[in-house]
């Protein structure tokens, strides 16, 4: 299967370096952009197939994934509309342009899946909301999704939902690093060197993560499994939501929440 990306930016990056990750050869990863400087070392690299334009692209990936930005992404869609077949599939990365925009320049027949991938897809451990115009489990669509399924988590999402997605799968790793650079800071404050005090912190956040994907319970359930009776997790606890922790937090989803609405 030949893969096509259309745009080269910086999270066409993270698939396909989680992509290469996972063995898939890079000569079977047909790229091109606008901007050829931007990623020729890139695809040197990885041993990426550069090819002359879009349209050339399209006409020879199996799957094309347009990660071109959304005020460009409906002029690419007219370019390359007349060398897709129902064979193909068109995979969409970019934000706030739906699947219904995208029939309109495309047609109702051609299949398409939106995708909404993090930067973590760069490691093989991303999480990705997927929204397709027909069905994930048959042909071609399957082929798009198992894609990412191979660099992290997949989850069906209805499209209004994509933006809450954004905020918690896409901007959120910003906050986990303020949230462990905090822990580090911290750290250093009572004597640990920064290197330490950020491996510690990472550390615990990556198993704590773990512990509560392996659990039936929800995550409040395993605080209470960690904080003794008048213990020092328990004074930590309240010293953090005295300072107003789970609200900044959710305050940080709304804004980003706000943004992504426009």
């Amino acid at each position: 299967m030949k893969l096509g990306f259309i745009g080269v930016g910086n999270m066409a990056k993270a698939i396909i370096s989680g992509l290469v990750k996972k063995d898939v050869a890079g000569k079977d990863i047909l790229v091109h952009s606008a901007h050829p400087q931007n990623y020729e070392t890139f695809a040197k690299q990885h041993g990426l197939t550069a090819v002359s334009d879009n349209t050339a692209v399209a006409q020879q990936a199996d799957v094309i994934i347009l990660a071109v930005k959304p005020t460009v992404i409906k002029r690419v869609a007219e370019e390359i509309q007349p060398v897709l077949t129902e064979e193909k599939l068109v995979v969409s990365i970019a934000s706030g342009v739906s699947l219904a925009d995208l029939q309109a320049v495309l047609g109702t027949a051609q299949p398409i899946l939106r995708v909404m991938p993090n930067v973590n897809v760069g490691i093989a451990q991303g999480m990705t909301a997927v929204k397709a115009t027909g069905d994930l489990n048959a042909a071609p669509y399957q082929a798009g999704v198992e894609l990412f399924a191979r660099i992290g988590k997949t989850m069906e999402v209805a499209e209004n939902d994509f933006p809450i997605f954004a905020a918690l799968a896409g901007s959120a790793p910003a906050y986990a690093y303020l949230f462990i650079d905090a822990l580090s800071r911290a750290g250093v404050k009572y004597g640990l060197t920064k290197a330490n005090a950020t491996k510690i912190a990472a550390q615990m956040v990556q198993g704590s993560a773990q512990m509560v994907l392996n659990s039936d319970e929800v995550p409040y359930a395993l605080i209470d499994k960690v904080s003794s009776p008048g213990g020092t997790t328990v004074a930590g606890l309240l010293a953090m939501e005295e300072a107003g922790f789970s609200p900044a937090v959710v305050k940080g989803i709304d804004a980003t929440v706000a943004k992504e609405n426009g």
